[in-house]
């Protein structure tokens, strides 16, 4: 690290177990993030200012009035702007070291392999479960930690689901019935709140890439943000998922 490298992290570097090994690790990290949405705008920015050394975002949406309220990684200049776009140039005005290399397109099981392939880790900052089930089969397939968020309302979750160490996958938790759920559009979502979910995901990011602390490994994180509860639930494998068990391979 350099000097100027050595001052910008330094209030990081001083956490106990991150220190300077940590930071190098950061910097040499590789991360995929679905969505430059309002998970993925507290998870680029936040992960931009920790010294993430490349960010390889994915989003194919165009920036909207009806976003700014909770999507802080795009500002009233970018509306009409693909997302992408916007927040590659708001990750280089935080930190101009942090590579941000974007993915205008789709994410489904032709592209996703080898988006996964060569990162050390993805965070999922999707708002539809079509996508969520196809990014969870390919970080299986490639045995990449995972990092999903989601929020809804006054609700929101983030659990950290490791295929490189045998834990529970996403469709251990939800079956795949084909169905999308109701999305921000339909029901609303208070603007803060995938701000704090986002964070959370940056954290638990941070911590598996350093080894710092104790990971969510296997285990989901519910916040009720109406009364402010939390929950946190331990996971369990499914040995008959399609994905990750004993009958994985006969369907997706």
């Amino acid at each position: 690290m350099n000097d100027e490298q050595l001052i910008r992290y330094s209030r990081q570097i001083m956490v106990p177990g991150l220190d300077l090994d940590g930071q190098a690790r950061l910097l040499a990290s590789r991360i995929l993030l679905v969505g430059a949405g309002g998970l993925g705008s507290a998870v680029a920015l936040y992960l931009a200012a920790a010294g993430v050394g490349h960010l390889r975002v994915a989003d194919f949406d165009r920036v909207e009035l009806t976003n700014l309220q909770r999507q802080i990684l795009h500002g009233t200049a970018d509306i009409g702007r693909l997302k992408t776009d916007s927040a590659r140039d708001h990750v280089a005005a935080l930190n101009p070291e942090v590579t941000v290399e974007p993915i205008e397109q789709a994410l489904d099981a032709d592209n996703l392999p080898a988006l996964v392939a060569d990162v050390d880790l993805v965070i999922d900052g999707s708002d539809r479960f079509s996508t969520r089930f196809a990014v969870n089969a390919a970080c299986v397939r490639a045995g990449r930690p995972l990092i999903t968020g989601a929020v809804i309302g006054m609700d929101g979750q983030v659990a950290v689901l490791r295929p490189d160490l045998e834990g529970p996958c996403y469709r251990c938790l939800y079956a795949d019935t084909g169905e999308e759920t109701l999305g921000c559009s339909e029901t609303g979502v208070l603007g803060p709140l995938p701000g704090v979910v986002g964070s959370l995901q940056a954290v638990e990011a941070i911590k598996v890439l350093t080894g710092l602390g104790e990971p969510l490994n296997h285990r989901l994180l519910m916040v009720d943000a109406l009364d402010q509860r939390w929950r946190r639930i331990e996971l369990r494998r499914d040995p008959a998922c399609p994905v990750c068990g004993s009958a994985a391979g006969q369907c997706d």
